[in-house]
This record gives structure tokens, C-alpha cells and sequence, in this order.
């Protein structure tokens, strides 16, 4: 190999050399830069409304005790019992079309002693769903008529539910983000940075709560024991600091 072929190698090699280190300099500083992580806040904000139920379900039942050799004439009481009961629902503004009454469900009371006489229990559940809270709430208050009339009346559960939630939820919103800038603004003061950007939101979970509870869950709770609740929407959002 001639001497001017030698050197036209050594060239080339000192060239690309110099090529790749360039080129993995930029690569390099490029990388950083996609990788360099921006200057963010998370900072949870929320914001809570109060707001009255709307809605009131009322489950209730009424049952006989027979013995098992009666069950006939049991059925005929709970035919009794069922006039009694749409009379009272009659009398306070309701007719059986706003009711939902089941079947006669029958069960067999255990007996401790194998030689006392069988015994059964007759039972129907009946079910009223209003806007009409008040009366709802009132008639279950009061329920001393069916008593005196005989009948075996118990209340199950009387439960209150409000059902704008939905309308509420995205209506609260734009507060709970408000709540949550004004956070990150003091957070960022104290760091001597400002806020910048919404670089992202989360919507957390509803919470309906009794008025002044603080029992969250992570899961969500919906408070049906009062009337009066508060509706809590959290938000999570991340900003950009500058």
C-alpha cells in the first residue's frame, strides 16, 4: 500500500471519529432533554355543596305468627292486614299504584324444643318511593294506626336520595379546579415559584355525606340516613411551576 493510500485512510478514520462523536453528543444532550423532568405541582382541591333529598323510599312489612296446622285462616289475617295497610297509604295520598307489595312469603319458626307446636310466619314487604319527602318521612312517624287496627306493621328501612347528583357533580367541578389553584398558589409561593398551566385534572370520587361529616371513603359514600346532606367533589391537579 502506497504511503498517499495510507494517509487517505488515517484521514477518513480521524473524520468519522470525529462524526460519531458529534453525533452521539447531540444524541446525548437530546435525550436529557426528553428525559429532564418538568417542574410540576399535584395539589388536590375539592368543594362541597349542600343540598336537600328529593326522593324518599320507605320499606316496611307486615306479618302473622300462625300456628302451622292455621296456615289457612293465616292467609285470610294477611288478606285483612293488606286492606288495613292501603287504607292508611289511602288516607295519606297514596293509591296501590304507588305501592309495590310482594307475595305472602312463609317461613317455619325453629323450635327449641322438638315437642312444641310448629309454628310459621307469614310476611309481605311493601314498598313506596315519592318526591314527597315530608309525607313519606311523616307517615313513617307515624304508624300507630295500623297498630291499633291489629296489624304487625314494622319499618325496614326509610331511606333519602337525592337525584340531581349528576347535574351537581359537573356543575361543582369548575369549583373544585378554583379550590385547587388557589392551593398550589400558596404551595408554590412558599417555594418562590409560581403556577403555571393545568397540565392535567382527575376527577375523585363522589362523596354524599350527612352535613358536616367528614367519613370519606375511597370507594365513595352515599349518606341515605338524613335529608339534609353535602355533596363533596375532590379533584386532583397537576400544574406546571415556573
Amino acid at each position: 500500500m502506497s504511503k498517499e493510500n495510507s494517509n487517505k485512510i488515517i484521514y477518513f478514520a480521524i473524520i468519522l471519529g470525529i462524526c460519531l462523536i458529534i453525533s452521539a453528543s447531540i444524541g446525548s444532550f437530546t435525550f436529557y432533554k426528553v428525559r429532564s423532568p418538568e417542574d410540576t405541582l399535584s395539589v388536590t382541591g375539592s368543594v362541597r355543596e349542600k343540598v336537600t333529598s328529593d326522593l324518599a323510599k320507605w320499606t316496611a312489612n307486615f306479618s302473622r305468627t300462625i300456628p302451622a296446622e292455621d296456615l289457612k285462616a293465616g292467609y285470610q289475617m294477611m288478606k285483612n292486614d293488606q286492606k288495613l295497610v292501603l287504607n292508611f297509604f289511602e288516607d295519606n295520598g297514596f293509591t296501590e299504584e304507588d305501592l309495590t307489595i310482594s307475595p305472602v312469603f312463609m317461613e317455619q319458626l325453629y323450635m327449641y324444643d322438638p315437642d312444641a307446636p310448629k309454628e310459621n310466619v307469614l310476611r309481605q314487604t311493601v314498598e313506596i318511593q315519592s318526591n314527597d319527602v315530608e309525607k313519606i318521612t311523616y307517615m313513617a312517624k307515624n304508624t300507630q294506626k295500623l297498630i291499633d287496627q291489629g296489624v304487625v306493621f314494622s319499618i325496614q328501612s326509610l331511606e333519602y336520595y337525592y337525584s340531581k347528583l349528576p347535574e351537581l357533580r359537573i356543575e361543582l367541578i369548575p369549583d373544585a379546579i378554583n379550590d385547587a389553584k388557589l392551593r398550589a398558589q400558596k404551595i408554590a409561593e412558599g417555594s418562590g415559584k409560581k403556577i403555571g398551566v393545568i397540565k392535567s385534572a382527575n376527577l375523585g370520587v363522589v362523596q354524599v355525606l350527612p352535613v358536616n361529616s367528614t367519613e370519606v371513603s375511597d370507594w365513595g359514600t352515599y349518606d341515605t340516613s338524613t335529608i339534609e346532606k353535602e355533596v363533596m367533589i375532590p379533584v386532583t391537579v397537576i400544574f406546571t411551576l415556573k
